[in-house]
């Protein structure tokens, strides 16, 4: 399949061009600069050099892919007014090509934050209280979502929080880990939905490539974890034992913002159209699996 992937040496999308590649797709990928560029491209992917706030730089690309999937984020102010620009412009181009009867799918990633706490299980079906960090995000995915009624194949993919690699939230954790003092905000008895990083690839490729995917799907591996068995099972594996401080909510907001909000969400979340597609999470806890991610943390770090 030809497909044309934004934020390719990102977090989420290197992981999901790993999982395209080795799927036997085509694949075009938007990046920032020469070097980037370069980098893809030693791996047969065909590079754009480009901005996500200058659709002209893209499009073109864009509009020879029968898959478009988005996963790249602008992390500035004005972030949620780019990504509301892309989101038009990537439609757009589907919605072409599914007028002309040319294969068109649209994959957007969005995030289980959405959610707020969820007190009990929360599928894709459950109603939606966004923190107000992504409170914007419901907006973009019923952008997405409604563009099925003119009939492109759209889907909306809320991934749990990413582990694996050096990189994202649990990376940060193995970090801090590493330097002998880890900080909890709040009272760590909250539990985060996660999901490892090749494992979330997998589904990307699974909603893109099955012509019958559509709609929202949860990416997580459902272990209901509590931050402080994650955080005490991190401390304990670190080469020096590493101590853990719990910083009040009130405090961690003064210094990090609505950020402290989204880590002090208490969520369970379950993914029952993902394993529909027949997706299953070849890892299924953060905790129990602490020596192979600070395996794959001290390479990655070193390959950098």
């Amino acid at each position: 399949m030809r497909i044309f992937l934004t934020g390719a040496t990102g977090y989420i999308g290197s992981a999901v061009l790993d999982a395209l590649l080795r799927a036997g797709n085509d694949v075009t990928a938007l990046v920032r600069d020469p070097e980037k560029a370069e980098r893809v491209a030693r791996r047969g992917v065909t590079p754009i050099v480009g901005e996500l706030a200058k659709p002209v730089s893209y499009l073109a690309a864009a509009e020879g892919a029968e898959a478009i999937i988005h996963t790249a984020y602008e992390y500035s102010k004005r972030g949620p007014e780019v990504d509301r620009q892309a989101i038009d412009t990537l439609l757009g181009v589907a919605s072409r090509r599914t007028v002309a009867g040319q294969p068109a799918c649209f994959v957007y990633t969005s995030g289980i934050w959405v959610l707020g706490d969820t007190p009990t299980p929360a599928t894709e079906s459950s109603p939606l209280r966004p923190i107000s960090l992504v409170d914007w995000r419901p907006r973009h995915e019923r952008l997405v979502l409604d563009a099925a009624l003119a009939g492109v194949r759209t889907v909306v993919l809320r991934p749990g929080i990413v582990y694996g690699g050096a990189r994202g939230i649990i990376g940060d954790l193995l970090k801090q880990g590493a330097n002998g003092l880890v900080r909890v905000v709040g009272d760590g008895k909250n539990r985060w939905p996660c999901v490892y990083d090749r494992d979330l690839a997998d589904l990307y490729v699974r909603v893109t490539t099955q012509t019958d995917a559509s709609g929202v799907f949860h990416a997580n591996d459902e272990a209901d974890e509590q931050v402080n068995d994650i955080v005490d099972a991190i401390a304990r594996h670190a080469r020096t034992k590493a101590d853990v401080r719990h910083v009040p909510i009130e405090e961690a907001r003064a210094k990090m913002g609505p950020y402290a909000d989204a880590l002090a969400l208490d969520q369970v979340v379950r993914s029952p159209r993902a394993h529909a597609l027949g997706w299953a999470p070849s890892l299924h806890s953060v905790a129990g699996n602490v020596a192979r991610l600070l395996e794959e943390f001290r390479t990655s770090r070193e390959a950098a």
